[in-house]
């Protein structure tokens, strides 16, 4: 009678138990130094665009709750006399020439986060991660405070990644 042989025959050295699986080789979509600027421009993003999602709400409680855009500059529509920079009626005329704070910071949150979405598909495509990080990354720009705790985040795991495959970066 024929004894029956495994399919995978083990090793013939002596050694007892099986082979170890190689770890699946990771792959970056550039160099270490590409990555590391990347990880550089989002974390100033992360940073500007945070802080200017907090000016945004406190912008946005000021006006719903309390009825007053921040202006700056600009004549007294009442008293003709000058206007420095404060607070001024939503409703009504109240100031007469002068910048719109208010207005100026919606605009400038809003091109502010289109950079940060650019900084975050950059880091994203060199790190070559899921779709769901790009997703959360992104979210960072939106969802107040949000953007400080993702940065963080992302930014020690970029740094463990980096320090964990030094060979994955692409070599010109």
């Amino acid at each position: 009678m024929i004894e029956p042989k495994p399919a995978i025959q083990p090793e013939q050295s002596g050694e007892s138990g099986a082979k170890p699986t190689p770890a699946k080789k990771r792959r970056f979509g550039g160099t270490t130094a590409q990555i590391r600027s990347a990880l550089k421009f989002y974390k100033v993003m992360a940073y500007l665009t945070g802080t200017m999602l907090l000016l945004l709400c406190a912008e946005l409680v000021a006006r719903y709750v309390f009825g007053v855009y921040l202006f700056a500059g600009g004549t007294n529509a009442a008293t003709g006399q000058p206007f420095g920079f404060g607070f001024a009626d939503a409703e009504s005329k109240a100031v007469l020439g002068g910048v719109n704070v208010s207005v100026t910071v919606l605009i400038v949150h809003g091109w502010m986060y289109v950079v940060y979405l650019i900084s975050d598909f950059r880091l994203w495509s060199l790190m070559r991660w899921q779709f769901t990080k790009l997703i959360l990354l992104a979210l960072g720009g939106v969802v107040p405070l949000m953007s400080f705790i993702v940065e963080k985040k992302f930014h020690s795991e970029v740094e463990a990644e980096l320090a964990a495959n030094p060979q994955a970066s692409k070599r010109y």
